[in-house]
């Protein structure tokens, strides 16, 4: 049965000046209802994605880059036990946090990425490594591990990304024979999409990954065109959602096609993918920023954990009745 289509975009068009940054950020889509979460819940998820902008908009507001601004925005998000990517990520079916990450700079399309890794504090800062102290552009597993000691990143010992909660998710997953799509939060992806003043756009996406998933199971997080994807010439996009679909669909790279070649905004090129998304049974969400100085959102599920930023203020949204454009 097709999902139903609940897709918004917000979309700011002015044309980016030298004092005009923006910073969109997301903490995962999915099942999201006011039901599912208690006041005290909402407001600790609220108070991260707020911290995470605080973080990303500092480094743009000093005319920082939009990979700085991202990788800061993501690490916040990935310290915060209430999301799904560094401390507070989800188990795979084995009692394993395994943890994938993407960067990549529209300035001259270099991306970085990685898959299951599982000791790096901060997987998107093993992403930027990879990016900027590699020929490579993605690394997996024990050798991915390997290249963070090397880089000297901060190591914890694997039990630092477990949490009670995600134990309890999976030991439902277990006992209940539910599908990781079935559990109270679907897709617990993080992502930043940035500008800065001098005009360039950046994207970073950071994972667990999908409760009770095997066989060393890759979504498109760190997939670049699929979960991740920057240009200069067009937009950058981070994804959250069924990573199969979107890697199918090649979701990040197509909205930045879209743009590029079909000269659309960032809003109808969202939403015109996540449609696509929607026709093979996908759900989820995307931010987008265009160099423009275009913000959008857009997403099919019930709701995603959201924020933006520019010089204004911040705001952050959790329903699919709050703001959408």
């Amino acid at each position: 049965m097709r999902l139903a289509i609940m897709i918004g975009a917000l979309l700011m068009t002015a044309p980016a000046h030298a004092t005009d940054w923006k910073l969109v950020i997301h903490g995962g889509a999915g099942v999201i209802e006011r039901s599912a979460l208690t006041p005290d819940k909402e407001k600790e998820i609220r108070a991260g994605l707020d911290r995470a902008l605080a973080a990303g908009s500092a480094v743009l507001a000093r005319g920082g880059a939009a990979v700085d601004a991202v990788d800061a925005a993501v690490r916040v998000l990935e310290d915060d036990p209430n999301f799904n990517a560094g401390r507070g990520a989800v188990f795979t079916l084995d009692g394993k946090n395994e943890l994938d990450a993407a960067i990549m700079d529209g300035r001259t399309r270099a991306a970085g990425a990685v898959a299951g890794v599982t000791r790096t504090k901060n997987p998107i800062g093993l992403a930027r490594k990879v990016m900027e102290a590699s020929s490579h552009v993605m690394l997996s597993g024990a050798g991915a591990d390997a290249f963070s000691r090397e880089q000297k990143l901060e190591q914890v010992d694997p039990s630092y990304f477990s949490t009670d909660y995600r134990r309890k998710q999976l030991e439902t997953f277990k006992t209940t024979k539910v599908t990781a799509l079935d559990l109270e939060y679907r897709y617990g992806t993080v992502g930043a999409v940035a500008l800065d003043t001098a005009g360039h756009v950046a994207a970073a996406t950071s994972t667990g990954g999908m409760t009770g998933k095997r066989w060393n199971r890759i979504g498109d997080a760190p997939v670049v065109g699929a979960g991740t994807y920057a240009d200069d010439r067009a937009c950058a996009v981070s994804a959250t959602g069924s990573g199969e679909m979107f890697i199918r669909v090649g979701v990040a790279h197509e909205i930045c096609a879209r743009v590029r070649m079909l000269g659309e905004d960032a809003g109808t090129a969202a939403d015109t993918v996540m449609k696509e998304v929607a026709a093979i049974d996908g759900s989820g969400g995307v931010i987008v920023v265009t160099p423009k100085g275009e913000m959008a959102y857009s997403f099919n599920s019930a709701g995603m954990y959201r924020g933006k930023a520019d010089a204004s203020g911040r705001k952050v949204a959790i329903f699919g009745d709050e703001e959408r454009r």
